[in-house]
């Protein structure tokens, strides 16, 4: 297995962060590289476990990422498993048996809720989001209720779901049949499936991350499946951020004990290596793909060097009992996030959410969480903001933080929002 050194073999390289500045408004993004410019324009060159480190060797704990590292970043299991394969068997015709992919599916489905037992992989949580809607619409399901604050992904399927104007305005007509309700509104949701009964798909996500780590009513997930059970409408459950041990339980489906039509998962599924994500179906609601496989498919879907990453990240998870870790960590963090916000921003506060590694801090304006997040960086964490929810700082850590780095984030947590007071009463005096 190939080993990284300490310090990148690109580090301090003189101008090398404003070449590749240079490079990102000519051919990337000049949004993209202005945004880098204020957080230093930093270049990341390294990552491993919790930490990733730039060129000119400075170390970051991560706890953004997007709910992509549960296992951290480069877990030696999986990057075994991913490097075996690729000196094998990387990638295939996707015409003969391929048995990876196989043993791939039969992990996945090993963790899932009983019944879903039917899988297509993707590349990105978008993709997966866009077969969970195609299944619904192949089996009948001709209108689609999505949720307010929910994301789902950017592809013009997916974008339909996600209820956001910014996003959604200069791609419209977006795809017909589209309705959006409030999230936890049972009632709502109610009205809207009884006046089309038979013909509702219903997609959410069980905690609202890109939203701002909204956390719906207690029972709210198990009374929307009740409803949609009973006007015989159909179940997508968006877990691509929210599975795989983030909130503490393998899925957020199993808290409230829902079980879907359609469960869609990513981000974590490549154990932060691979880009890899999957819808897993009920049989009944696979039946249109069952039935011709051609219908579907992708180019990348199942390719062996993502399955192996798969398979890897699925027993990492279990035997080191990452799901019992979330738990643990994400109640130690969300107290001692809670208590230090409190304490340091308490007229800046609204409130602190979590559930598991799935934290949300949030401020009074979202220009307060672009500063807490500048902040943060200053004192080496990474964090991210929530684009449906700007006002909210989102913490995703790993379930494989040490005693040490909890503390590391907690210290730095405690000095970034006594920075933020300090920089915005002394703000007026300095001009700017």
């Amino acid at each position: 297995m190939t080993v990284v050194q300490d310090v990148p073999a690109g580090a301090a390289v003189p101008g090398a962060e404003e070449e590749i500045l240079r490079l990102y408004r000519a051919h990337l993004s000049k949004g993209r590289a202005t945004l880098a410019e204020l957080f230093g324009s930093h270049m990341e060159v390294d990552s491993s476990g919790a930490w990733l480190t730039t060129s000119d060797g400075e170390r970051f704990l991560n706890a953004g990422g997007y709910g992509v590292f549960i296992m951290g970043a480069r877990h030696p299991r999986v990057v075994e498993a991913v490097q075996r394969q690729l000196h094998t068997h990387p990638a295939a015709t996707r015409i003969l048996l391929e048995p990876t992919a196989a043993r791939a599916a039969e992990a996945l489905v090993s963790v899932m809720p009983e019944g879903l037992d039917r899988v297509h992989f993707a590349l990105s949580g978008a993709e997966a989001v866009e077969t969970g809607l195609k299944l619904a619409r192949a089996g009948g399901f001709k209108r689609t209720v999505s949720m307010l604050g929910g994301y789902h992904g950017k592809t013009l399927g997916a974008l339909s779901a996600t209820a956001k104007d910014v996003y959604q305005q200069p791609f419209r007509p977006l795809v017909p049949g589209f309705v959006h309700l409030p999230f936890g509104d049972a009632d709502a949701l109610e009205a809207e499936l009884a006046a089309h009964p038979g013909e509702v798909c219903v997609i959410l996500e069980p905690v609202q991350g890109e939203g701002g780590v909204v956390i719906p009513p207690k029972g709210y997930l198990k009374r929307v499946e009740q409803l949609v059970r009973q006007y015989e409408g159909f179940l997508v459950l968006d877990e691509i951020q929210s599975g795989l041990g983030r909130l503490g339980e393998w899925w957020g489906a199993d808290i409230d004990g829902v079980v879907p039509d359609v469960m869609l998962t990513g981000k974590a599924l490549g154990g932060g290596v691979l880009p890899v994500s999957a819808a897993v179906a009920t049989r009944k609601a696979f039946r249109p793909f069952d039935k011709d496989p051609f219908l579907h498919t992708a180019t990348f879907s199942g390719q062996p060097l993502l399955m192996a990453a798969v398979q890897a990240s699925i027993e990492t998870i279990k035997e080191e009992r990452l799901v019992t870790r979330a738990v643990d960590l994400g109640a130690v963090l969300l107290r001692e996030i809670t208590r230090i916000a409190r304490r340091n921003i308490p007229d800046q506060l609204v409130e602190v959410r979590g559930r598991g590694l799935l934290i949300g801090v949030e401020l009074v304006e979202a220009g307060l969480a672009g500063e807490l997040l500048i902040e943060l960086f200053n004192h080496g964490v990474v964090a991210n903001h929530s684009m449906n929810g700007s006002a909210t700082v989102r913490f995703t850590p790993p379930a494989t933080l040490t005693d040490a780095e909890v503390r590391i984030l907690l210290d730095s947590f405690d000095k970034a929002t006594r920075d933020l007071i300090r920089g915005a009463t002394t703000m007026p005096e300095g001009g700017n």
